[in-house]
């Protein structure tokens, strides 16, 4: 693993498309309810892991994490996975990965980044813990397995369902870092893409950038169209996505878990023999909503495994 720098840090000017969203949201005349800027400092950890395939780094990476309670956002890009952590929880996060034989690296002076993020919508904190490491009230899940069966009773009571546009497909793309030489092109030609994106009020789109990687994107299939004539993006056309979407507003920004008992129930059944299949995924976090990124071709699969069943209601 490697410290990379988060887009609220990436100094180019791709990141002034997002100020006038940004400025909104920190803005006094937005209402409370809207909107609410978090006073915690986050550290990025940027992921190689490409002897894994995504839906198995996914698990690997976060179920060491949800079993010592730390709090987490996850993103997976086209190039790298990154995870978000409270910056007090960083030794932790550290102690618990290397015990799973994970290994740290360390590059250049200033490789690492401590982050604030923007805005955190619409969901609930509570009013006695943050977003770093908190002392369950229960003991924590001993095994993945009861840490799923746990996430999925918590959804269950909740009421929160996996919920799916059936006309919205996603392509995974990136920029085009072809040589050094047309980098201020490059760069140029993604900025027009993304201007003309985002005239169009899409319903889907992410936009990743780092410091060492080109920018990671995430968009309807339809919009893609809008960079060609400076093809300045990396990726296959033809394999569709399906972004499944969890609503986590119910639950406290504190929740832990989340992640790799969504995972878990997707990716790690396959090994105990209760799916048939192994589903392969890619998880976005934001503040409000946990996305299940699937294949077109795996949906109906994914969204059986997903809904919550009688027996989710049991906890041990």
């Amino acid at each position: 693993m490697k410290g990379s720098r988060a887009l609220a840090t990436y100094p180019t000017p791709v990141s002034l498309l997002f100020a006038p969203s940004r400025e909104a949201a920190a803005s006094p005349a937005v209402s409370t309810n809207r909107a609410t800027i978090s006073s915690e400092d986050f550290v990025v950890m940027s992921v190689e892991g490409e002897s894994l395939e995504a839906g198995k780094r996914v698990l690997e990476l976060t179920s060491p994490l949800a079993l010592a309670g730390i709090s987490i956002f996850f993103f997976t890009t086209y190039f790298s996975d990154f995870i978000l952590v409270p910056a007090k929880s960083k030794s932790q996060v550290v102690r618990a990965l290397e015990d799973r034989g994970f290994r740290f690296e360390r590059f250049e002076k200033g490789a690492e980044a401590y982050v604030n993020p923007t805005a955190h919508h619409n969901r609930n904190k509570s009013s006695t813990s943050s977003l770093g490491a908190v002392s369950p009230s229960t003991p924590p899940p001993a095994t993945v397995g009861e840490l799923q069966t746990r996430t999925f009773a918590l959804l269950k009571r909740r009421e929160i369902v996996p919920r799916v546009d059936a006309n919205l497909r996603l392509l995974q793309c990136a920029g085009r870092r072809d040589s050094p030489s047309s980098f201020s092109t490059d760069e140029m030609g993604l900025q027009v893409g993304l201007t003309r994106s985002l005239v169009y009020q899409p319903r889907f789109l992410s936009l990743t950038l780092t410091e060492n990687d080109p920018a990671s994107l995430l968009l309807e299939k339809g919009l893609v169209s809008n960079f060609d004539l400076e093809n300045v993006l990396l990726g296959n056309r033809e394999d569709f996505l399906v972004p499944i979407m969890l609503d986590l507003e119910p639950l406290p920004l504190e929740a832990t878990g989340i992640v790799c008992g969504v995972a878990d129930r997707l990716v790690g059944r396959i090994d105990s023999g209760v799916l048939t299949k192994a589903i392969e995924m890619s998880y976005l976090s934001t503040a409000r909503t946990g996305t299940v990124i699937v294949e077109e071709k795996d949906l109906d699969y994914a969204m059986d495994a997903l809904r919550t069943r009688e027996h989710d209601d049991l906890e041990h």
